[in-house]
């Protein structure tokens, strides 16, 4: 009987080290079908994606992955744990996902498990150190660290809480638990370079440091460390126009939406608090280039990806209640594209999941108000991406493009 993986990612781009977890994971698992649920053309971490959602479909289906659907951008755009929970509520809901696997800087997945618990369970004890560190006034990542290994009482989970992959490692294993899933989780430890890292090592480099040396226009460093069809689809894009390196590029949009908006609106926006409304909209006021502004407001308790994700609430106009909304909500099911094993993969799919293989069609009969307004970012996101192209940029794709369909 045939078994399926899944795995959450942004593939950003999809590199050797990628493939690397896809092919040991279906080795561990005994999987022959693999699912990925990515995220769209903004990022967890508060940046864009390089290419478009459907390329970087492209990309995953021609390196062993057989259906890509697409998280929400409400959850891609969350931390760590809403955007952690919503791709597993999404494997969740398929009905057929065996196993799900996820890189980690760890090879002790027990460690892990520690600390979901601690955050799942969420003692008093636990509590009461977590607001003793907030106090201190640290960010919540470095307080929920130290609150951690103060109460396991074990100086080597501060390394753990160190690594971004472990960090989404736990939330995985939390919303695991929180569903009551019966999907069997696997870790893969990460090899030769760890997410933020600009080194090359044999033939891996990590999304950041690929994304890095495109922007140098090192070009044959690049095709050392991706699948050949992903350097040829990421050349097909630069040449194209429809390449989106950073941020940066949409400098001017969300300062212009910033100055238009009032401090009760930026106040309104999900991860702002304590009186960040104040300084977002004073620095807005005083810079026109989005490095300045994330430099003016970033400190101590507010780390740059977190102000980077602010910035893109308001750029889409995502409120907290709209993040509220997600988290009460199972999303559905956005199908990217497959191949013919993932055709074979969507008729298995649990007739619970609400499953979307046409935008149009699923808009005309769709009455669940939730589902139209997360549809709602999506598309905006994809009009406000393609502003970043250098050329073709043209609004409507989630109309107009067809799903990925390769063998």
């Amino acid at each position: 009987m045939s078994k399926v993986l899944g795995i959450i990612a942004e593939y950003n781009p999809f590199h050797n080290g990628h493939l690397y977890h896809i092919e040991n994971s279906k080795a561990q698992s005994g999987a022959d079908m693999v699912i990925a649920v990515i995220t769209g053309n903004f990022t967890q971490r508060g940046n864009t994606s390089i290419i478009n959602k459907w390329e970087k479909t492209k990309m995953a289906i021609s390196s062993g992955v057989d259906l890509v659907i697409e998280i929400p951008t409400i959850y891609s755009l969350s931390s760590a744990e809403n955007f952690a929970e919503g791709g597993i509520k999404i494997l969740n809901e398929l009905g057929i996902v065996d196993t799900i696997s996820f890189g980690m800087e760890t090879d002790n997945i027990s460690d892990i498990n520690n600390i979901s618990n601690v955050l799942y369970n969420e003692s008093k004890e636990y509590k009461e150190l977590l607001k003793k560190e907030l106090d201190s006034g640290i960010s919540y990542p470095l307080a929920r660290q130290r609150a951690v290994v103060k109460y396991l009482k074990d100086n080597k989970y501060e390394n753990i809480l160190n690594g971004s992959n472990n960090i989404l490692a736990v939330e995985y294993l939390k919303a695991l638990k929180k569903l009551k899933s019966k999907i069997e989780p696997i870790g893969i430890k990460r090899e030769k370079v760890f997410y933020n890292s600009r080194k090359i090592v044999d033939e891996y480099a990590s999304a950041t440091g690929i994304r890095q040396l495109l922007e140098r226009k090192q070009i044959e460093e690049v095709a050392r460390v991706v699948p050949r069809n992903t350097f040829n689809i990421l050349i097909e894009n630069i040449r194209n126009g429809t390449f989106v390196i950073d941020l940066s590029s949409f400098s001017k949009e969300i300062i212009y939406k910033l100055r238009c908006m009032n401090k009760k609106e930026i106040a309104n926006l999900p991860e702002v608090s304590e009186g960040l409304e104040n300084l977002i909209k004073d620095s807005a006021n005083k810079t026109n280039n989005i490095i300045e502004l994330i430099n003016l407001i970033k400190s101590k308790r507010y780390t740059q990806t977190r102000i980077q994700r602010i910035l893109l609430y308001a750029l889409l106009g995502i409120t907290k209640e709209d993040l509220e909304m997600s988290r009460k909500t199972t999303p559905y099911v956005r199908v990217l594209g497959f191949n013919d094993k993932g055709k074979n993969i969507l008729s298995k799919i649990s007739s619970k999941a609400t499953v979307i293989t046409s935008l149009k069609k699923f808009e005309d009969t769709n009455k669940n108000l939730k589902y139209k307004r997360m549809l709602e970012i999506d598309k905006l996101a994809t009009d406000i991406y393609t502003l970043g192209y250098n050329k073709n940029s043209i609004s409507g794709l989630d109309y107009t493009q067809e799903m990925i369909k390769l063998k």
